[in-house]
């Protein structure tokens, strides 16, 4: 990723995170300078790559403007990418627009908690190079919540990771370039997680 090479399965990773929002229940309403602080902050205490998402993603919560998503993720990328270049850097999005500017920024991977449902993204993914990490989320996030439902929550999951794997490789995406993500709670109750 970026300029370091990983050996998945030697140890466990861990990804800082890095909320720009107002509404983050660990990081909010920080302004961009502090965002990059605290980037730097995790980097300082074992971070292996960071993720910077600017639009928040917890149930209930309402979409954000492409301007606005840009105007709070790109100059964190860019400051940290900076400072701590052999640091990847993740983008949290559902946009791709956000996703070509934040890779073109410095970021490595597009993290996409729709799974790559829209063909705009499909191609971005495959057009900027970058990986992605494809989630499960059954709605979006403003309505995961409302009662979700399943049949057989394993099987649905595994069979829209693989669908969303599918596509991406139909677009020209390696597998070796795309990440998988269940999506703990994401349209899913406690015992839907736990299943």
């Amino acid at each position: 990723l970026g300029e370091r090479s990983f050996a998945w399965g030697a140890r466990t990773f861990v990804m800082g995170i890095v909320n720009v929002t107002p509404d983050s229940f660990s990081d909010g309403g920080r302004d961009v300078q502090a965002s990059i602080e605290h980037a730097l902050t995790l980097v300082d205490e074992g971070a292996d790559l960071l993720d910077v998402g600017g639009e928040s993603t917890r149930p209930g919560a309402a979409a954000v403007s492409e301007d606005e998503e840009l105007r709070r993720v790109i100059p964190v990328i860019e400051a940290v990418r900076a400072r701590v270049p052999s640091v990847p850097i993740s983008v949290d999005t559902r946009k791709a627009g956000v996703a070509r500017k934040a890779v073109a920024a410095g970021a490595a991977v597009i993290n996409d908690v729709s799974g790559l449902r829209d063909e705009a993204m499909l191609d971005a993914v495959a057009e900027t190079g970058a990986h992605a990490c494809v989630m499960h989320m059954q709605g979006t996030p403003d309505t995961m919540q409302h009662d979700p439902r399943y049949d057989d929550v394993g099987a649905e999951v595994l069979d829209a990771l693989e669908t969303a794997l599918a596509r991406a490789e139909a677009r020209g995406v390696p597998r070796t370039r795309l990440w998988v993500d269940p999506g703990i709670g994401f349209g899913k109750t406690v015992a839907h997680n736990l299943l």
